[in-house]
């Protein structure tokens, strides 16, 4: 479980990462698929941690 929990912190601090070079990008394009990557990894973080309250009986 605390591999998964290192996983979820991961995605989360890359989550962050492409928000700043989303904010950070001076070309259109690149703010797009960042901030859609960045969208994405949280959305990853969150069904992990979903499934890890799943699997712990809380879901």
């Amino acid at each position: 479980m605390r591999n998964l929990k290192t996983y979820v912190e991961k995605l989360r601090t890359d989550a962050v990462d492409c928000a700043l070079i989303r904010d950070l990008a001076t070309e259109k394009r690149k703010r797009e698929f960042f901030a859609q990557l960045a969208e994405h990894l949280s959305t990853l973080a969150r069904e992990v941690e979903e499934a890890i309250d799943e699997r712990r009986g809380r879901g």
